[in-house]
């Protein structure tokens, strides 16, 4: 692989995996960043070693990064990816594709015609528990599904918007728990399931109601085009994080996606499947797979094919989340 030229656009907490990414991919340099902060760009400056700017114009005029990482809060991801595309770089995108539905899909119907090209960080697809999971679907090995079941059952306290309030703004995030930490989880859903077609639920503030717009709670129950149903719960109230869920009752299995995969067949067998670990300077729940979608990314950037997940793939869970607040009246 040539060398690639990489920028990170957005010095904030989740640039650390993306930072590691790049560190460890053989033939990728790092060679400037973009932040709006003048206090943020000169952190950078200091902790990455390279130039700093406040536009994408001025970064792709003065470094010509081969691709950039958008790492910015939710509102401003698609402004940054546009930019980058327009001026035919190719894009890592974090989740959410998008604050709101309009954002996304102006940046669903620009991938199509663009120069370059995108992929948005729904990591978790590459957990080995993941792909074992879409494997034995994808075999007819576990037979019909006939439900499934989901949490994110985790913690947060009020100080945790209070040093980035964006998060807890409806505008700024495009929402709350669903749009920031179950995001994954609602994608990995579908993923496993397929499109869904009816959304009922409710969100609620339950314990941070004072501090933020957003919900810290939800419950949903999603039917699939299959007509499938899965039930789904979120909450940041817990006292401890717990590991995410995803359960399948099958035809010919009890499937258990909980820290590795668990198969208990019908005739008695188990199978297991671990997952992976890895030291990251990153939060232990965005889980270990940033490096592999970064690094799949790279290696498929000059095929003629869009990346498997862009766009298009993105905005279904953001139309799943965001379908739960216009039900639930939020």
């Amino acid at each position: 692989m040539p060398v690639s030229r990489a920028a990170i656009i957005g010095w904030g907490d989740v640039a650390t995996v993306h930072r590691e990414a790049i560190d460890a991919i053989a033939g990728v340099e790092l060679v400037g960043m973009v932040d709006t902060d003048p206090a943020r760009r000169e952190a950078a400056e200091r902790d990455l070693g390279v130039p700093a700017f406040d536009t994408v114009d001025a970064l792709v005029n003065a470094v010509d990064p081969d691709v950039v990482h958008v790492t910015t809060p939710h509102d401003q991801h698609v402004s940054a990816s546009l930019a980058a595309l327009a001026l035919g770089v190719h894009v890592v995108q974090e989740k959410p594709i998008a604050a709101s539905l309009a954002d996304a899909q102006r940046l669903v119907d620009a991938a199509p015609g663009a120069r370059a090209k995108i992929g948005i960080c729904f990591q978790n697809r590459y957990n080995v528990s993941s792909q074992e999971l879409r494997r034995l679907l994808d075999s007819g090995a576990l037979g019909a599904v006939r439900g499934a079941y989901a949490s994110v059952v985790w913690t947060r306290t009020a100080d945790y918007y209070a040093a980035k309030p964006w998060r807890g703004s409806r505008a700024r995030a495009g929402g709350g728990l669903l749009i920031n930490q179950a995001i994954h989880t609602l994608d990995l859903v579908q993923w496993f399931l397929g499109d869904v077609v009816d959304v009922k639920g409710h969100v609620a503030q339950n314990k941070f109601g004072d501090v933020i717009e957003v919900e810290d709670t939800a419950e949903m129950l999603f039917t699939h085009a299959s007509g499938v149903q899965s039930s789904v719960y979120a909450t940041l109230t817990a006292p401890q994080h717990r590991a995410v869920e995803i359960e399948l009752d099958c035809e010919n299995a009890y499937v258990s996606l909980r820290n590795g995969l668990t198969v208990t067949w019908a005739d008695g067998r188990v199978e297991t499947f671990d997952e992976r670990r890895a030291n990251s300077g990153g939060r232990s729940y965005w889980g270990v797979s940033h490096e592999l979608l970064i690094r799949d990314f790279y290696t498929r950037v000059d095929d003629p094919e869009p990346f498997w997940i862009g766009p298009a793939e993105a905005m279904k869970s953001l139309e799943m989340l965001k379908r739960t607040y216009e039900v639930s009246g939020f």
